[in-house]
């Protein structure tokens, strides 16, 4: 059967490479082998998917290959007596749209043991404004909480906060009882951010902060998707035993600090990798995701494209034209 998938693929012309993706139509003979193949109704844009079908980022591991590190959506065969034909299941990271046939695409096939249940309180639509975003900014969460992260250190940062992992960042945060500061230089959505639940949404100039090595304690911790010298002047202000959750580089990938914080202060600087989260783990914050740390999904905004519009709307999210998360309808 055929079906339509947005396939990146590389070129060389006149001794250089070029990458570009077209959205075909493939049969289901030309995808990445796996036990289980599903019929994909939701995927979503993440940084790393509009840098691969772009091409302004190298993403992929082969070409070509369909883009993609999220799916949502039905079992429709499948060789493992641990996955079920018609059961609802989701996919992020793993190897999905970077080794492996990815999720912007009507049908994916997948390794059985990279299968997840869709978790009771979510649908596949509510999954996928989740997505890798969502599940990136509820790791910082868990690995804040599992590093004794608590209220009374005080506030917490999330900067680039209206992209996709800071929009639920500041969501899930405030949820959870947090207060939240959220940081970023586009004032036209401030409004947006607060309705999120941020106790105070500012810009980088509104904070004010010091240059020197150690600064005066502010923040409680850090969800940083940014990276730079603007990273290195918050980690500054961190205060007594408080975490910084390093997920992105959308500024720079340098970190021009000092260990003063670390050593003086007991800061804790976390690394939150999405993509090789164990199973065990990965399965867990899926569930609290639908239970526990459940966002309220209405305030945050989405935007939602046909598959076949998926190129146009990865250039836009690379050029800071799209706030929070833009959701693509593969049925």
């Amino acid at each position: 059967m055929s079906f339509l998938a947005c396939r990146v693929f590389q070129d060389v012309v006149q001794d250089k490479k070029q990458i570009h993706a077209r959205v075909i139509e493939m049969n289901d003979s030309e995808l990445s082998a796996g036990e289980v193949l599903v019929a994909v109704e939701y995927s979503g844009i993440n940084y790393k998917d509009a840098l691969a079908v772009t091409g302004r980022g190298k993403i992929l591991r082969s070409y070509p290959l369909n883009a993609g590190i999220d799916l949502a959506g039905t079992v429709l065969e499948s060789s493992s007596p641990a996955v079920a034909v018609g059961q609802r299941v989701l996919v992020n990271g793993c190897g999905l749209g970077e080794a492996q046939d990815g999720g912007l695409a009507q049908r994916a096939r997948v390794p059985a043991d990279w299968i997840i249940p869709l978790p009771a309180g979510l649908s596949a639509a509510q999954a996928m404004t989740l997505g890798t975003a969502g599940f990136t900014a509820a790791l910082c969460l868990h690995r804040m909480l599992e590093n004794h992260q608590s209220k009374d250190k005080g506030p917490i940062v999330v900067t680039g906060a209206t992209g996709g992992v800071g929009s639920v960042a500041v969501a899930l945060f405030a949820s959870q009882g947090y207060e939240v500061i959220a940081l970023s230089g586009r004032p036209e959505h401030h409004d947006y951010l607060r309705q999120l639940g941020a106790s105070e949404v500012c810009t980088l100039a509104d904070l004010k902060l010091g240059d020197r090595p150690l600064e005066a304690g502010r923040f409680g911790g850090i969800v940083d998707n940014v990276g730079g010298q603007q990273l290195a002047k918050l980690i500054a202000h961190v205060n007594l035993w408080g975490n910084v959750a390093c997920v992105g580089l959308a500024d720079s990938e340098q970190l021009p600090t000092t260990v003063f914080p670390l050593i003086l202060r007991g800061v804790s600087l976390l690394g939150v990798s999405s993509a090789n989260c164990p199973m065990p783990l990965r399965k867990q914050i899926w569930q609290k995701l639908g239970a526990e740390w459940r966002i309220p999904f209405e305030r945050i905004f989405t935007e939602t494209v046909a598959l076949r519009h998926v190129i146009p709307a990865c250039n836009d999210l690379l050029d800071r034209k799209r706030l929070g998360r833009t959701i693509v309808d593969c049925r």
